[in-house]
């Protein structure tokens, strides 16, 4: 995974050269330097009549006293130059718009040439069904004739492919062709019976066209995109499937040798990680047949063989259950200007037989593959082309393959923890006479093999594992991953991280005992990156602490934690939701040990029913409220509807623990409780944010104390037309009645509208869909970001500067500027309006901020 890290740029002065401070140059020679509240005056009157006559310019210096030391002439120029400025920026949006434009069209081009191919394909397929189902009815009809002949045989029948002898070049030859032949009728042929991947539709901004197979032997799925990269590249990147399949643990080419056409024909043993602690792990050994088409396309194609292929470690392979990849493979075809065009096709028989029977739809299901395999493969190569191109802009003098160097040693030590394989030294404790978590071990000579081979870490102990799997019931697992992200007070010990932190720390005396540290409670997310569709986020936490004693006050006694966050789109339909997390020292070091910890939340099934969206973003308006008093402050009397889910997931949870020798058993000790209760916590926010009937269709209460939902937008609209009566504005424009059609209407308002509090430190209360998604966050942590937080130096002072007007008038107005997203992506506005939210008795309830025209930089 790489990360695109946003840069920062300083914001331009909405007026040009005539900002607050601004000069402007006069036909005169001499030049006029504007005050702030002069610039806002003019930029009020230009908003309504860009272009005054004569007689209004003159009206407005007699109605406005701060313009009275402004001559006309003056103010004539300052309109001239607004107006060039307003014609130059909308020219710089013309050119912009018509290069996207271009981009758009090369992508829809490619994209409907990969629509044609799929509806070609289509067609024979229907051809196809049409002949079987005519030789189907001429066959049952033959069948009633002829009622004595009892020995005929099935109509249709599955041929079974027998392996050649796998030890002379020449068989291996003719399978490898074979393969060729079965991998390209599933890529461009009828083979199988796909059909589109629900949630993923084609389009220019869309991965590509993703399908799953229907009614066929084992689970498939196949991608089809376009990628700016040349094929031999293409194929040199998808082959090292380590690197961006987060299931392989590893890959060991045995032999190869060459083949006809400058084709390379390989002997490959590959072992993947099981992604729960409730079954083994998967083994493949394959045959992977690389070669060059007539028409100039490159094609890796693999499947796997039978006979004994058991590994370098035969011991080792006991641990896995051999299962079967049907032909696969990549299929990249050069386009004309450049780029390539892909098809992958990955077919397995993942022997769903063999883990226990409530698991089995996770081995059973096309949607998960495509998610975590083929999806992730083309995702993976578009990633490499966009850094390649200069498109991904890093900081922080982090390279993006640095950043997705930290994101796979992360995952990779997760999958490790999960799995407890023999041969990296893991073996099993015995438990405390309860078996709700597992619990294993390693000597920290095999430590370094965990965190990072190229940085050994000397500890005198080793690690513990403590990991446990369990159902849940009705919850959305992008929804309570993004809860246990936002929420970490609500299920961690900080002291715990504080511990991990200090023992990874070389020649520390963390095992001695730790300082006396107190946390707030409080996390700041600082974020290092996100992977270009955003669909994994990669972040620094920084957990605040404040020494107890007086002596160690001097020193800093935050905990940084390196994170991982992906799976939080509630609609990518199979995606796997994780958080994992790592102490890491205060100064990031690219070689940095990570013993990761963490959660990964796999849904079993995936049906979903009408409301969804609503019900989730009026469900997380009080959620944090809803903990504190159980879930039944959640539950309506209406529970039982067709409005809830209907789906399951599995919980996997292992966290990591490093020990002396001398403290194991206590350490192992306090690592099951300590993980027990983080189970108990988990349980319960699962409970809190399960959906509860049609009874949250206009939304609880959007903290203790607040106004209903409803109430507040009747005043922020009522307020809204008071304090800006003079203009005669009205912020919903359209005739929306009453009852709950203004909260609909606010919430789905184009503009991004945030209220706050009137507290000392501003937070935000309350935010419609617009606000949610320009600052990219939820109802849920909305409630932790501070007003402060989301603007840039030169809005924080315009915000200020602005303030005792707004306290006093009702209203103010903030110029064009940036402001930053909870994810670190800077975000332009036209212009900022901000009024006072009253209440029934007048009382100023908070304040109300209206983002125009806001975009992401």
């Amino acid at each position: 995974m790489a990360m695109a890290l946003v840069p920062h740029r300083e914001r331009e002065s909405s007026s040009g050269s005539i900002g607050s401070m601004g000069k402007q140059h006069l036909d005169s020679g001499k030049y006029v330097r504007y005050t702030a509240e002069q610039v806002e005056a003019l930029e009020r009157v230009y908003a309504e009549c860009p272009k005054p006559s004569s007689m209004r310019r003159q009206q407005l210096i007699r109605e406005c006293p701060i313009l009275s030391n402004i001559e006309p002439k003056q103010i004539k120029v300052w309109f001239q130059n607004r107006r060039q400025e307003f014609s130059e920026m909308c020219r710089e949006k013309q050119r912009k718009e018509a290069s996207r434009l271009q981009t758009v069209n090369k992508k829809l081009t490619a994209m409907n040439k990969l629509l044609m191919e799929e509806n070609d394909r289509l067609q024979k397929q229907v051809s196809q069904l049409v002949y079987e189902n005519s030789y189907m009815r001429q066959q049952l009809q033959t069948a009633a004739a002829t009622t004595t002949d009892t020995s005929c045989e099935s109509v249709v029948t599955t041929p079974q492919h027998s392996l050649r002898d796998a030890n002379n070049p020449a068989g291996l030859l003719s399978i490898a062709e074979e393969t060729l032949a079965e991998f390209l009728s599933k890529a461009t042929g009828t083979a199988v019976n796909w059909v589109q991947m629900p949630g993923m539709k084609p389009g220019p901004d869309s991965v590509g066209i993703v399908a799953i197979s229907q009614n066929c032997s084992g689970v498939a799925s196949r991608a089809c995109g376009l990628v700016s990269l040349e094929p031999t590249k293409i194929a040199e990147i998808l082959k090292d499937r380590p690197s961006w399949f987060r299931g392989c643990r590893s890959l060991e080419v045995f032999t190869m040798f060459p083949a006809g056409n400058g084709g390379l024909i390989e002997l490959i043993y590959m072992q993947m990680y099981a992604p729960t602690t409730l079954a083994p792990a998967r083994d493949f050994w394959t045959l992977r047949y690389t070669t060059t088409l007539e028409d100039g396309s490159l094609v890796v194609c693999e499947r796997s063989l039978s006979g004994s292929g058991s590994g370098p470690n035969a011991s080792a392979a006991a641990q896995f259950v051999r299962a079967e990849m049907l032909p696969s493979g990549y299929l990249i075809r050069p386009c004309e200007g450049g780029g390539s065009i892909i098809h992958i096709v990955d077919h397995l028989d993942l022997e769903a037989w063999s883990v226990p029977e409530v698991l089995r739809p996770l081995y059973q299901s096309s949607k998960v593959l495509a998610q975590k395999m083929t999806v992730a493969a083309l995702r993976h190569v578009r990633q490499i082309a966009q850094e390649t191109s200069g498109e991904v802009v890093y900081g922080l003098g982090r390279q993006p393959a640095v950043l997705r160097n930290f994101s796979q040693r992360l995952n990779r030590g997760f999958n490790d923890a999960v799995n407890g394989f023999n041969d990296d030294g893991w073996s099993l404790m015995n438990n405390d006479g309860a078996e709700d978590v597992i619990v294993t071990v390693t000597s920290g000579k095999n430590l370094s093999t965990i965190t990072n081979p190229t940085n050994t870490l000397q500890l005198p102990g080793g690690v513990l594992c403590v990991k446990a799997s369990m159902l849940l019931q009705n919850v959305h697992p992008a929804l309570l991953v993004r809860f246990l992200r936002e929420h970490r007070s609500e299920w961690a010990d900080y002291n715990f991280d504080a511990y991990s932190a200090a023992s990874l720390k070389s020649g520390s005396y963390a095992f001695g005992g730790l300082r006396s540290t107190r946390f707030s409670g409080s996390q700041i997310i600082m974020p290092l990156g996100h992977t270009v569709e955003r669909e994994e986020l990669l972040e620094i936490i920084r957990l605040e602490g404040h020494a107890l004693t007086q002596e160690e006050a001097v020193l800093s006694r935050d905990i940084h934690l390196l994170q991982i966050c992906s799976g939080v789109d509630e609609n990518a339909v199979g995606a796997c939701s994780e958080l994992v997390f790592a102490p890491i020292d205060e100064m990031f070091p690219d070689d940095a040990p990570l013993l990761p910890s963490g959660f990964r939340i796999i849904p079993l099934d995936t049906r979903t029913c009408e409301g969804q969206d609503t019900l989730t973003a009026h469900r997380t308006l009080d959620l944090a409220s809803s903990l504190e008093v159980g879930p039944s402050m959640n539950r309506g009397a209406g529970d039982a509807t067709p409005n809830t889910y209907n789906m399951r997931s599995v919980l996997t949870i292992a966290f990591q623990f490093p020990f002396e020798n001398h403290l194991q058993d206590s350490i192992a000790a306090m690592a099951r409780q300590y993980v027990r209760n983080v189970i108990s916590s988990v349980q319960r926010v699962a409970m809190a944010i399960a959906p509860s009937g049609p009874g949250l269709h206009v939304g609880p209460k959007l903290s203790p104390g607040s106004p209903e939902a409803l109430t507040l937008a009747h005043w922020i609209c009522q307020s809204y037309r008071q304090v800006l009566y003079h203009l005669g504005a009205e912020l919903l424009r359209s005739n929306c009645g009453g009852g709950d059609s203004i909260l609909k209407l606010l919430w789905h308002h184009q503009d991004a509208i945030l209220c706050c509090s009137l507290k000392s430190l501003p937070v935000f209360t309350f935010a419609n869909q617009a606000g949610l998604d320009m600052l990219e966050t939820t109802l849920v942590a909305l409630q932790d970001i501070t007003l402060d937080k989301i603007f840039d130096e030169s809005g924080r002072k315009a915000l200020c500067s602005d303030f005792a007007k707004l306290m006093e008038q009702g209203s103010a107005y903030l110029p064009a500027g940036l402001c930053v997203s909870t994810m670190g992506r800077h975000v332009s506005y036209e212009q900022v309006i901000a009024w006072k939210v009253l209440a029934e008795d007048n009382t100023v309830h908070c304040l109300a901020f209206a983002f125009i025209n806001w975009s992401f930089v």
